[in-house]
């Protein structure tokens, strides 16, 4: 058992350096073969936070883990809205554009009810079961490729001079590095995947549960560390727009990646993740209008992290 800790320990280091390494390497390999830095925002950098919960869910969706993978889903939206934003906000109110306001915040909450509809066909069409398929999984990737229209749509009409900051380095030297990284995603995915599984295992419950609190939290701290970071230096148009944008793609892009590969059944209790994922973006959509200016606040923050807390405890004793 202890042995299981160290590996899923050691997962997520591999994981989190392998994510950071591919997409310094990426973006400076890009900025040699003078490919624009809007294409390198837009793609490369936008993917990387997101680049842990997708390779955790290919190797889960391969291994037939789909609990795992459906899990670590909706486990990283409820841990990037309750959690992440809530300590953004207590570190620094957000200020939220009117872009974020009434397109993104909108298209979370579309992704997260698209979800709930996809993931219940047992219910809404009288069958014998609940799966997201493979015919799901490319509606979600149109969705994804909606997103990514409106993002391209949006970025062209903003400053194009803006500069993307990448490290310096020859293109062998960032060829090899970016290999590097891909290898440590990998190794530190698989590592994941099978320790928690062993994990559940050994503790008689459900890999739904490892999903929802340990693998979704590890594989979401990018998304904290930039959202933190961006809230304490005042850049909450940053620190906002990139929660709000790991959920789409954590649903759109990722979640159909898995369901492409292996179909993913809803697991039992898998639905009270589901309509919490919907209710936090509801109130996260309502918070923003509570008080002066469009905003979330330090109290709406706790209240956030309070309702985390109250759930990981709930789906630990039930």
């Amino acid at each position: 058992m202890i042995l299981q800790i160290l590996l899923l320990l050691a997962g997520f280091s591999l994981l989190i350096y392998g994510a950071s390494l591919l997409v310094d390497n990426a973006s400076a390999l890009a900025k040699t073969l003078q490919i624009p830095d809007i294409v390198i925002g837009l793609t490369i950098v936008a993917f990387g936070t997101s680049a842990p919960e997708l390779v955790v869910n290919i190797i889960a969706a391969v291994q037939q883990n789909t609990d795992l993978a459906l899990g670590n889903v909706a486990g990283s939206n409820l841990f990037n809205l309750m959690v992440i934003l809530g300590a953004t906000a207590v570190a620094h109110p957000l200020l939220v554009k009117s872009n974020t306001t009434w397109i993104e915040i909108p298209l979370c909450l579309l992704s997260a009810l698209v979800l709930v509809v996809m993931a219940n066909d047992a219910f809404i069409e009288n069958g014998t079961a609940s799966v997201i398929g493979r015919v799901d999984g490319i509606i979600l990737l149109l969705f994804f490729a909606v997103f990514m229209a409106y993002n391209i749509q949006l970025a062209s009409k903003g400053d194009l001079s803006d500069e993307v900051i990448v490290k310096k380095s020859g293109k062998l030297k960032s060829t090899l590095l970016l290999l590097a990284g891909l290898v440590l995603l990998v190794a530190g995915g698989r590592m994941i995947v099978t320790s928690a599984v062993d994990i559940a295992e050994n503790l008689g419950i459900a890999q739904r549960i490892i999903a929802l609190t340990i693998i979704s939290a590890g594989t979401s701290l990018p998304e904290l560390a930039t959202s933190v970071v961006a809230a304490l230096k005042k850049n909450t148009d940053i620190a906002i727009g990139n929660i709000v944008g790991s959920n789409i793609f954590n649903v759109f892009l990722v979640l159909g990646t898995t369901a492409i590969i292996s179909p993913v059944a809803l697991p039992e209790g898998a639905n009270i993740d589901l309509l919490l994922n919907v209710l936090v973006s509801l109130m996260l959509f309502a918070f923003i209008f509570t008080g002066k200016g469009r905003r979330i606040d330090r109290t709406e923050g706790i209240i956030f992290i309070a309702m985390y807390i109250a759930y990981v405890v709930y789906i630990a004793v039930y």
